[in-house]
């Protein structure tokens, strides 16, 4: 009997067991699983199969577009032969190694290349920069490992005082407490504030919602921060921002030169500052670290979600000569850095890296997002036009599009209402999936889309909007 073939599965069959299975076993992330466990009709669970290019396919054979990147990671679409191949190769000499008191090739080769690229506008030739490269495994432990370097740096300078850091209203720097403590999302992170170390909390530079208006939200935000960074400066360890971009909260981009007030401000007081480029990074809006564009070097620049192209779980976080030193000491000082995780700098993953950045130069990649990023902004001015769509923002292949119930006002959709939700919903069947933030629809799609994909993402997004907020 037990040598009796099994019929073979059709999809439709394939997938109802998977999805049994799945509301069995699976708790997912960011989820609430009593509507995934009883979906409302046209809101049933998608288990995505594979996936080429900038498109997904789903147990059932159909296809969507990719329009938030697989959670912001992927770079250069799908199944990429190149990366592919890096992946394979690595596979004939070894998949993990510890980097705990041992090195690897892919590990050292990636450093270098990171360093190599990492920004140095403004610089002396004599200056360092970022010079050093501690691997971790996820945006949240990248900032953890910050945090950690930054407190410690000063305690073994002499300065113990220093232990504050100032972080942004509304900023999302991961979910481990470390990072949450620094965040701002009350939504997420109000349940563990018994948990959590207090920070300095600055306003967001929020021009559409800045309440004196648009054109006082630079001054007004840039002041408030450089009046607690100046004020306090003997107790803060360091500043951490999200460079241009706040995406978690929204999408909410800051105004030109806020970024470079902040970081002069820091160095005029001797505080040091983080760049949490987790999102950021990798060409999102335009260059490869986005605070390139405002000339900043900063003290630690945090890195995942796009480091290895989409492919694998792989982190770093970037730090000076000056940070480094602090912890250099003979064994008995115990100035080590007391910090790792057990698949620290993945030889896979670092393969998958390193052929992501030579994707970077061989395809150009920069340069075709400024052009995408171009034919993206034209096409969503007729996004802008819709009666519920209150702001349009965008930076390189970065956008929010925020709803609202009132135009005039600004007055938003509430909770319970799940527009960003419904919006998506109405995407799935326009062959594009989308992930909102509240009442804000996101996109980002792959780097690698190229004009004919986002002429389809405008069209399909805008029929999506005025579907779910006008019938």
């Amino acid at each position: 009997m037990s040598d009796i073939p099994k019929a073979p599965e059709d999809a439709e069959e394939r997938h109802q067991r998977l999805t049994a299975l799945d509301r069995a076993h699976v708790w997912h992330p960011f989820t609430q699983m009593q509507t995934w466990l009883e979906p409302l009709p046209g809101d049933e669970p998608v288990i995505i199969d594979h996936a080429q290019g900038s498109w997904l396919f789903d147990t059932r054979g159909r296809k969507y577009l990719d329009a938030v990147s697989s959670l912001w990671v992927n770079v250069h679409g799908h199944h990429r032969r190149e990366i592919d191949s890096a992946i394979k190769l690595q596979l004939e000499y070894v998949a993990h190694t510890t980097l705990l008191g041992l090195a690897s090739p892919p590990s050292i080769e990636l450093a270098a290349e990171l360093v190599r690229r990492a920004p140095r506008a403004g610089l002396s030739p004599n200056e360092g920069g970022l010079t050093k490269v501690f691997y971790s495994d996820s945006g949240s432990t990248a900032v953890e490992v910050a945090l950690k370097m930054a407190f410690q740096h000063w305690r073994q300078r002499g300065k113990p005082r220093k232990t504050r850091f100032v972080a942004l209203a509304e900023g999302y720097h991961g979910d481990t407490l470390g990072a949450v403590s620094v965040g701002g999302m009350d939504l997420f992170h109000e349940i563990f504030r018994p948990l959590l170390f207090d920070c300095l909390r600055v306003p967001t530079p929020y021009v559409y919602r800045w309440p004196t208006g648009p054109r006082h939200c630079l001054d007004a935000s840039a002041m408030a921060a450089e009046s607690v960074i100046h004020g306090r400066r003997d107790e803060i360890a360091a500043v951490i921002i999200e460079p241009l971009v706040q995406g978690a909260a929204g999408m909410i981009m800051h105004p030109p030169g806020y970024l470079k007030r902040i970081a002069r401000a820091c160095k005029e007081n001797g505080v040091l500052l983080i760049c949490d480029e987790v999102a950021t990074g990798f060409g999102r809006t335009g260059t490869l670290f986005a605070c390139e564009q405002e000339e900043v070097v900063p003290d630690f620049l945090c890195v995942a979600k796009g480091l290895s192209g989409g492919y694998l779980p792989l982190a770093a976080t970037l730090t000076t000569d000056a940070v480094y030193e602090s912890f250099l000491g003979p064994y008995e000082s115990k100035r080590t850095f007391f910090h790792g995780h057990s698949y620290t700098g993945n030889p896979l993953a670092c393969a998958a890296a390193l052929a992501s950045l030579r994707l970077f130069d061989e395809d150009q990649t920069l340069d075709h997002v400024r052009m995408m990023a171009e034919r993206l902004a034209e096409g969503l001015q007729t996004v802008a036009e819709l009666k519920h769509v209150g702001d349009v923002r965008q930076r390189g292949l970065m956008v929010g599009i925020e709803l609202v119930k009132d135009k005039k006002t600004k007055e938003e959709f509430p909770y319970d209402a799940r527009m960003g939700h419904r919006v998506s919903l109405a995407g799935r069947s326009r062959e594009l999936m989308l992930r909102p933030l509240g009442n804000v629809v996101v996109l980002m799609p792959p780097l690698a889309i190229v004009g004919a994909e986002v002429d389809f993402l405008i069209e399909s997004v805008r029929e999506s909007i005025r579907e779910a907020t006008e019938t």
